[in-house]
């Protein structure tokens, strides 16, 4: 694993993952922005909306963007599932794919009080598309959408 994955997850790690705040200002009116920095590294995870929602993450190396990814996802049943908990079943699972695995491609399921996390994926962090879902009684109730990488002059 190269040094712009490993930041990849540690960035993802730290940023929604691990609960960081939006920052006060943000890039673009009506979003919610969380950062992350480590010596020559930055990340911006950028997104609009709640239940439904877009967005995209950005990494810098040395203030040149060299990854990205974008993402919409959104709630199907929300009889089913509510976005606090969407948002619960998220957390567990990345996190322990990124913490536990070390890594965040792949493909990976993890079961959760609230529903079932499953995700799914094609390519490496160079370039690749996925979708995660998570499915409550065996009716899929979230779907997110995704696709990215590396950025090149």
């Amino acid at each position: 694993m190269g040094e712009l994955e490993k930041v990849i997850i540690e960035a993802k790690s730290a940023a929604y993952i691990g609960g960081a705040t939006a920052l006060p200002a943000p890039s673009r009116m009506g979003a919610h922005d969380i950062s992350w920095r480590r010596g020559d590294w930055s990340y911006l995870d950028s997104y609009f909306g709640g239940t439904d929602f877009s967005g995209q993450e950005v990494v810098w190396r040395r203030g040149e963007p060299v990854w990205a990814m974008s993402y919409f996802g959104y709630i199907i049943h929300d009889d089913r599932i509510d976005a606090p908990r969407a948002g619960a079943v998220i957390k567990h699972a990345l996190g322990r794919l990124y913490a536990e695995e070390g890594r965040f491609l792949g493909g990976f399921a993890c079961a959760h009080d609230h529903g079932v996390y499953i995700d799914e994926n094609e390519g490496d962090f160079t370039r690749f598309t996925g979708r995660e879902r998570i499915e409550v009684g065996g009716v899929e109730a979230y779907n997110l959408v995704y696709h990215g990488g590396l950025i090149r002059p």
